[in-house]
């Protein structure tokens, strides 16, 4: 045997070992994420307006966040129960919610629901958010600016 034939019967080299390695990583890592993916699925919640619920066609059940305005006109009040249309000036989806609506819920006014699609179409909200404008300030800031000299009233009140 000549030399060079004993140096490939000891095994990998040191460039081989280095890249088996990190192949074994890379596998490891990817099924670590697919898992984690995997897991996470029925977590995940999408953020769809009027407009995509339609395109989409988003089946009845799936948990969403339903996102638009509040359409003017569209909110009644029967106790803990509201009705209110979430719009997106092009289309419309009736959305129902029992319970204590957030301070800033207006119409006109943003508004981010969770929940899911009933049968009917009507969008059954487990959760309301309501939206405020990016002029937006707190009253406990404008007073701490204030207080410091750096109010600018150009920036909202």
């Amino acid at each position: 045997m000549t030399m060079q034939t004993t140096i490939r019967k000891k095994g990998w080299s040191r460039k081989q070992k280095r890249l088996a390695v990190i192949a074994g990583l890379a596998v490891v890592i990817a099924l670590a994420t697919t898992l984690v993916l995997v897991a996470l699925r029925d977590q995940i919640v999408f953020f769809y307006s009027p407009s995509d619920v339609i395109a989409r066609q988003v089946p009845a059940g799936t948990p969403i966040r339903l996102g638009g305005l509040v359409k003017d006109g569209s909110w009644v009040r029967d106790g803990q129960d509201n009705s209110f249309v979430v719009t997106d000036n092009v289309n419309e989806i009736t959305a129902r919610y029992t319970g204590i609506l957030p301070d800033l819920f207006r119409e006109g006014q943003g508004v981010v629901a969770e929940g899911s699609l009933g049968p009917d179409g009507q969008f059954m909200a487990t959760n309301v958010l309501a939206k405020h404008d990016e002029n937006y300030v707190p009253k406990e800031v404008v007073e701490a600016l204030k207080a410091s000299g750096e109010w600018r009233p150009e920036a909202g009140e």
